[in-house]
Parts: structure tokens; sequence; C-alpha cells
């Protein structure tokens, strides 16, 4: 169903799980970093856009939204370019549009313009980076997938440790202005990440041609899948909550009377204990006897998630807050390591690229309304208890959605009767043993050279045949 194909690379090609897939890992590991740090690491920038231009909470809070929404709504326009152009081509161009909406960015004199520039053409940008790198991830890793993407997600983490204290010091040094030019610059290097992704040739068997394998690109069968559709639903919950803590912790601490500086460091000390979660997840969902229930582990840890937000609720100076950034750290590399791989478990390989597509757009109508959301009830209540509540009520909601459906609706389902079964089991009902050793010849010659008796054929164990 639809009428494009997915570039798949070429079929037969066995995943190195090794090689150039470990040049693959790090320019993943450092698109991973852009795309989903670059929306809370510009928090810092909030409190000077709010003073530039006159706004509220719920405004500034559009620019992550925004960035978020593309990441995730562009999915399918993303493997349509893939198709079309191959990953690498598309990465060097999302690095291009990633830089320039930032440079642009810095030139605006109206939220608005903020909005078209960093959030549009920014956010295009890293989403033509960040798909195509997961593809080929998954090419180029299969025995060690878990491993690969709980090390990939870690990029996300690191870049915020280094993102958000760098942001607060050009802000301080050169202004907000200035800080998004720098950016725009760093951003550059999503193109180099783009030439590492070397695609994987097959290699040509004598007298045949390039094996290649046409699928679908939104192939919606997808929604058949019980076990998909409970997925696709809890994430979009889970989206509407999991972004806000990061988008207002720094504000959170400012509004406490925490300096700037030190505020900022609690996305630090989050990112820093994310970098050792996420690959921990990914080794424990990689274990053997760990891998079959993945689903039950990532629903854990949308639960721990949710419960870490209402616990970061009561937080009322510094100490508590840096407790939350603790758990919340925990928590939240947990699902980053493990939301990816999940989907493919649930799904397949081959329709991993459709189902990705399909749940990024969902979760981008989540993404535009989630950290908004948050900041309209801040504009309204004044009281930061309130959007930690709201963010921790909707990831614990998703997790018993995930957890319940899939409990109830899919290892509860009855198994119906494969058909090759059925007929190998009919087919064995009229058939002689396969292993009787008689030969046809011998049994023939046999019973026309015995003797009838009473007009009937003695029986022997090879005439009963």
């Amino acid at each position: 169903m639809g009428g494009a194909v997915v570039d798949e690379g070429p079929t037969g090609v066995k995943a190195p799980d090794g090689g150039w897939g470990w040049a693959v890992l790090f320019g993943c590991f450092v698109i991973t970093g852009f795309s989903y740090a670059f929306p809370k690491a510009v928090s810092v920038f909030f409190k000077e856009l709010m003073r530039e231009f006159g706004i509220g909470y719920s405004d500034t809070a559009w620019i992550s939204s925004i960035l978020l929404a593309m990441l995730y709504g562009t999915g399918p326009l993303c493997s349509v370019c893939v198709n079309r152009f191959g990953c690498r081509p598309v990465m060097l161009v999302g690095g291009l549009f990633a830089s320039l909406g930032m440079v642009a960015a810095s030139f605006c004199r109206s939220i608005i313009q903020v909005y078209l520039t960093t959030g549009v053409i920014t956010g295009l940008g890293l989403a033509l980076n960040f798909q195509p790198s997961l593809i080929m991830l998954n090419r180029y890793f299969s025995k060690r997938r878990p491993m690969a993407n709980g090390l990939a997600a870690a990029g996300s983490p690191v870049f915020l440790c280094a993102l958000s204290p760098l942001g607060q010091l050009l802000q301080d040094r050169y202004g907000w202005r200035g800080g998004f030019l720098i950016l725009g610059g760093l951003l550059l290097n999503c193109c180099v990440c783009g030439a590492l992704m070397r695609p994987l040739v097959a290699v040509a068997q004598p007298g045949s041609g390039p094996p290649r394998s046409s699928r679908r690109l939104l192939d919606l069968s997808v929604f058949r899948d019980r076990g998909f559709v409970l997925y696709a639903v809890a994430a979009s919950v889970m989206v509407l909550g999991l972004f806000i803590p990061p988008v207002f912790v720094v504000s959170y601490a400012k509004d406490l009377g925490v300096p700037d500086t030190k505020a900022a460091f609690l996305l630090t000390v989050l990112g820093f204990i994310d970098i050792f979660a996420r690959p921990a997840a990914g080794f424990v969902a990689g274990l053997g006897k760990v891998r079959p229930y993945s689903v039950y582990l990532f629903s854990f840890s949308m639960f721990f998630n949710g419960f870490a937000d209402l616990a970061g609720s009561t937080a009322g100076d510094y100490g508590g807050l840096v407790v939350f950034c603790i758990f919340f750290g925990i928590s939240y590399g947990m699902v980053g390591a493990l939301q990816f791989e999940v989907l493919m478990a649930i799904v397949g390989t081959h329709k991993f690229s459709s189902a990705i597509g399909l749940v990024l757009l969902m979760e981008a109508v989540a993404v535009l309304i989630g950290p908004p959301s948050g900041g309209r009830l801040l504009d309204a209540t004044h009281v930061y208890k309130y959007v930690f509540i709201l963010a921790g009520a909707e990831v614990l909601t998703s997790s018993l959605i995930l957890l319940l459906g899939n409990f109830f609706c899919i290892r509860k389902k009855p198994k119906e009767p494969q058909p090759e079964v059925a007929a190998a089991e009919e087919e064995k009902l009229h058939k002689p043993p396969a292993d009787s050793g008689v030969d046809l010849r011998e049994v023939e010659h046999f019973l026309k050279a015995e003797p009838e008796k009473n007009g009937e054929v003695i029986h022997t164990p090879e005439t009963s045949v």
C-alpha cells in the first residue's frame, strides 16, 4: 500500500555486526545527540527570548515543540527521500538545512520568525539526518542491534551535557543571537556524519542480476497488528508528557532563585546519568532471557519515568531538583534505548521503515501539544508542581496502556492453527511412513508370488501398507 518503495539496500547482504558498522554507529551517535538534545538545549535561551520579544512560557515552549514535531512528523517524507536519493545524500542536505535554520534565526526580529527558522528549517534538517541514520544502523547490526541502539541513543545525553552549559556560556558572552549563530556552525557536523553512511553492497552472484527487494513505503497493513497499534497509541500518549520536564526544569530552578549557570547544570546532571542508563538498558535488553520480554521492560521504564515526574513535583529547592534529574535521567535513558528496539521486535525488520514513519507521524501531534500545554498551565497557575504532575500522569497512562494491552490483548490472544501444520497433519494421516523402507517393486513381486488361501491374500506387514 502506498506509492513509494523504501530503499532498504541490497537483499541477501548479511549485517556485518562490526567493521565499518562502528563508524556508522559513531555517526548515528552524533546525529541522535543533535536530534534529541538540541530541542532541550535551546531552553536555556528561553528567558532571554521572553525578555526580547515580551512573550510568555507557552510561546517559547513552541520552539522545542516545533523542533520535535518536525523531527517526528516528517518520517514518511524522509522515507521517500531516502528511497529516491539514498541515505547519504539526504543526510548531507539535512545537515545544511539544520545549520541554515539556526544561522537565519540569529537575525530574527519576531518570535514567529524564530518558529520558522529554528523550528521548521532546523527541525527538518535534523529529521533528514535522524531517520536515515537509524535505517543505516539497523542494516549494519543484527545480533548486536540492542547494544548498538543503546550506544547510539547515548548520544542524546552526551550532547545534552555539552550543549546546555555551552548554550548558557554562549548566551552570557555573545547573547542569544551569537549563541544561535555558533550553534548553527556546530550543526554542520551532521554533514560529516552523513558522509560516514556508506551503503552496503551485495556480492554479485555468477549469472544473476543484482538482487533488490521492493516494498511499499506506507505499508498500512501494520495497523492490522494489534501489537503495533498498542505501541503507537502508548508511545503517542507518552510523548505528551515525556519532554515537558527537560524543557521546564531549568526555568523551574531559575524561578527558585538559582543562578543561571547553576540552573543549566541540572540538564548536565540529567544527561550524565542518561549516558550510562542508555547503554546499560540496551545491554540488558539484548540478554537472551530478557529480549523476549522487552515490551514489558519498556513499559516498566515508562512507569518509572512517570513516577519520577510525580516525585519531582514535590521538589522545593535546588537539591530536590538534582535528585529528580538523577532518577529522571535513569528512566529517560531506559525509554530512549528501548523505544525503537521494541518497535522492531513487534513489527520485524521488513516492516520497520513503514512502522517507524507512521509512529513518528502520530507522535508529532502529541509533541505539538505536550510542552505548550505545560507552558499554558504554567502561565495560568504560575506553579511548576502542576506542570510536573501533568507530565507524570500522561507518561503513567501510556505505561498502563502498553502493559495491560499487551497482557490482555496480545499475550492472551488465542492461537489459530497454522494452515501449513494442519495440512501436514492431514497428509500424514493418508500417507505411509516415510521411513518404512519398503520398495514398491518388491511388494508387487511378493503379491504375485504369494498363493491365495480361501480366496484371500495372506496379510503381512508389507501388504498392510
